[in-house]
């Protein structure tokens, strides 16, 4: 009766970081006027008949109210879905029935501040241009006719992000506040699905909003325990300054784990997965606040903004390596039956990925961030695990090791999201750490639990912390936006940086066969992963991928290295795993005797994407090289900065130089960049680059050469026809190429076959047409400037790989 009673009542009526402090001083205006005495604020929930808010939305409304009415605030609440207004006034009726008081309110006082907050809460209908019309027509009515002062109004866009762009320009051209007044628009993910259409999308709502009105919702941000975070490394600086990063941390782990499946959602599933869905989002978030620098005030938003914004910039690219991703087996059957997809249709869409995320800076270089989430898994559990280094050796027997002492017990700090085992919240730190500081008014040391068991160690052997009152995360981030607190929020700069670091990585698995898992505890170790270097990889293969099938084709076992003659000069072949391993090995066997026998070894190598294997099988597994004593030369550069991606030498560095140490001296980059200028002739670069090696390498005489092979025949940065470079005096020229960026630098073919060895590695099918081309021509540089490549004194080799030599 309550519900029909008052449902029936007659309704109611980015950019820079200048910017964004401006926005946020804006902000923090519209925060003061809303602490004014009688200010109203309008809440409009858009959405309002929808599974989110009806879990969470509405509930968190109700929270926000029971926290502020009385402290100055009037309030409305508006309801708004497209559904007309008799049933829409019956779905929000049914919302409404199940709001909640916290427990320690007394049921009188519950029934009395539920019963206002359904008194002030209508629903309507919004899907015309005359809608949104009416809508503001009826607010500014309303505080006209009580006689209140505007507060502002909170739009919460619980809607799928295809409506935003309406919704938007109704709201900006009809329900803008007057002057004087804040508009906070609130807005919930999927953010875009790419960095293409994250920007598109940004743009597209920029043209109706500020960046100070416009609050991205990620609800893990409003989680107690990830809320927390920040608050924890401020409260225990002191312990923490010497332990939070690369000499004493072994590694972070950031897990969401999900035992239902994906049941019901596979339309949203199929678009997006699971790494749009959780890592993209979730978990990089949580990410920065563990990696961010900490700024004097936890509570300057502008600067937690600024430090989220630097992690980001230095996050290392991610690799098809640096991910390994699943599918449970069923849902491959619940796609084609929910979609009415045919029997023939295979979906590569992952419900599972682990990540692996290197950030490259002081604090955290070298320390893998381990990021995992899936559905149909073993439990349901979220955690933050900060695990230290343990350098200690105890000589006594485990049985004598006292928790609050030993140095050998297992060191780590949890942040434990919710779920699992421990069932709630928490903040866990190991006692041979340090007695944490927590605020005592909202975290309580918890009682112990025999026989309860979290990361290998009993309860007992961590100061455990929970909240003492558990509040949703959509209560905390509804309180936030009413208090202008931006830095519980995603920017749209950090949005954008986020799928910048994401998009590539996403497009590389598009086509990857996700390794299936039967789900649950069923699916034992098969999903268990481990850390190489910078890739990770499963542990377990799969049989059925063991076991070849009718017309399989060979597997790499089934191949020895193939050594033979390709145009007259050494051919070793092998798969591409074994050929990178044969190459490096022995790259590696000529530099030790150049060592022993000159005390240097000199090594040009080229650019391009072939040689990323080699880099990383130099960097991860060949401890034994002479780097101190080896000097790196580029072949050839492209004329741009040596920072942009697209740089010879900043792909030499992000895959070989930060991983091992060559003394800074010995490293050579090409000078393409000279007074602020890209590859001039006034600059003489090639010059410059000339008389370097003239003066450090004997004879101009390199001990190794590594050349590739492009499907034209080019090799360095020297084309066919190219008019310089080929013959000739020059040791160094300028030249230029066919695909952008079309001006480079390149070691000439003279100075190449000064080299006392040269080593020319061809992979892929795409190379085999000019592979077999090649092996007929003879002396041609011209028309295939690889021909040319025949050491005057020296030795040639040729690596190619099954597919660039057989096909």
């Amino acid at each position: 009766m309550l519900a029909e009673t008052f449902f029936n009542r007659p309704p109611r009526p980015p950019g820079t970081w200048k910017m964004l402090t401006v926005a946020l001083c804006m902000a923090l205006l519209g925060c003061l006027q809303a602490q004014e005495p009688q200010g109203h604020v309008s809440i409009i929930l858009l959405g309002a008949t929808g599974d989110l808010a009806k879990k969470y939305l509405w509930q968190g409304l109700f929270q926000l109210y029971l926290d502020e009415a009385g402290k100055g605030h009037s309030f409305s609440f508006h309801g708004a879905a497209l559904t007309a207004p008799e049933q829409g006034r019956e779905l929000m009726a049914k919302a409404l029935e199940s709001l909640s008081c916290p427990k320690d309110m007394a049921p009188s006082h519950c029934a009395e501040r539920k019963d206002q907050f359904l008194r002030l809460s209508q629903y309507r209908q919004l899907k015309t241009t005359e809608d949104y019309q009416a809508l503001g027509k009826d607010i500014e009515a309303q505080i006209q006719h009580e006689g209140l002062r505007e507060a502002g109004r909170i739009f919460y866009f619980s809607v799928p992000p295809f409506a935003y762009a309406d919704i938007a320009r109704n709201i900006n051209s009809s329900c803008r506040p007057g002057p004087g007044a804040w508009l906070r628009v609130v807005l919930e993910k999927p953010f875009g699905h790419d960095h293409l259409s994250a920007q598109q999308l940004a743009t597209e709502l920029r043209s109706f909003f500020q960046e100070e009105e416009m609050y991205r919702v990620d609800h893990y941000l409003g989680k107690q325990a990830v809320a927390q975070i920040l608050p924890f490394r401020d409260q225990n600086r002191k312990a923490l300054d010497g332990l939070w990063n690369r000499h004493h941390v072994e590694r972070v782990e950031i897990v969401v784990k999900e035992s239902v499946d994906a049941a019901g959602r596979t339309s949203f599933y199929e678009e997006y997965g699971v790494i749009r869905d959780i890592l993209q989002n979730h978990l990089t978030e949580v990410l920065t606040l563990v990696a961010m620098e900490l700024p004097r005030n936890v509570s300057d938003a502008e600067a937690v903004l600024r430090l989220k914004l630097q992690v980001f910039q230095a996050l290392r690219g991610l690799q098809r390596g640096s991910a390994v991703v699943g599918q449970y087996r069923t849902y491959g059957e619940q796609v084609r039956r929910e979609q009415q997809k045919p029997d023939s249709f295979h979906s590569l869409t992952p419900t599972f990925a682990g990540v692996l995320v290197h950030i490259d800076n002081l604090r955290w270089e070298g320390v893998p961030f381990i990021l995992t989430s899936g559905k149909a898994l073993d439990e349901r559990v979220g955690y933050v695990r900060v695990l230290f280094k343990n350098r200690a050796y105890c000589v006594q027997s485990e049985k004598h090791w006292a928790p609050e002492q030993s140095p050998c017990l297992p060191r780590q700090i949890v942040f434990h999201i919710g779920h699992g085992e421990l069932g709630s919240p928490a903040v866990l730190v190991s006692r041979n750490l340090f007695r944490p500081s927590l605020p005592s008014e909202s975290w309580v040391e918890m009682e112990d639990r025999p026989g309860l068991r979290l990361f290998g160690r009993p309860l007992s052997d961590y100061y455990a912390y929970s909240p003492s009152r558990e509040r949703d995360a959509y209560s905390v981030l509804l309180a936030h936006i009413f208090h202008c607190r931006k830095d519980s929020f995603i920017t749209t700069e950090n949005l954008l940086a986020s799928w910048v670091f994401w998009t590539p990585v996403l497009d590389s698995l598009a086509r990857e066969v996700p390794r299936l898992y039967p789900g649950g505890a069923e699916s034992g170790h098969l999903l268990d992963f481990e850390i190489s270097g910078s890739q990770l990889s499963f542990s377990q293969q799969q049989l059925e991928q063991l076991v070849p099938g009718p017309g399989s084709v060979p597997v790499p076992s089934e191949f020895q290295v193939l050594r033979a003659k390709y145009r007259e000069s050494p051919l070793i072949s092998a798969w591409p795993e074994e050929l990178i391993a044969k190459l490096a090995d022995d790259m590696e066997a000529t530099a030790v005797r150049a060592v022993q026998r000159f005390g240097e070894f000199h090594l040009a190598l080229s650019g391009g994407s072939s040689p990323v294997a080699l880099f990383q099988e130099l960097a991860t597994g060949h401890y034994g090289f002479p780097w101190a004593h080896t000097h790196l030369w580029l072949v050839d550069e492209r004329c741009v900065p040596l920072s942009d991606p697209e740089s010879n030498f900043q792909g030499l560095q992000a895959h070989l130089l930060q991983h091992i140490r060559v003394p800074y001296y010995n490293i050579h980059p090409m000078p393409v960049h000279l007074h602020q200028r890209l590859c001039a002739e006034e600059d003489q670069g090639p010059q410059v680059y000339a008389r370097e090696i003239s003066a450090l390498v004997a004879n101009s005489s390199f001990d190794l050469v590594l050349l590739g092979m492009g499907t034209d025949g080019h090799t360095a940065s020297l084309f066919p026809q190219s008019p310089a470079g080929l013959d000739g005096e020059q040791l160094v020229v300028l030249t230029k190429s066919p695909l952008r960026p079309h001006h480079r630098m390149s070691l000439s073919l003279p100075l190449i076959n000064r080299a006392k060895k040269v080593a020319v590695l061809v992979m892929g099918r795409m190379k085999r047409e000019i592979t077999l081309l090649v092996s007929r021509v003879g002396h041609e540089p011209k028309k295939w400037p690889i021909s040319g490549v025949l050491p005057t004194s020296g030795q040639l080799v040729w690596y190619m790989d099954y597919e660039a030599f057989l096909g």
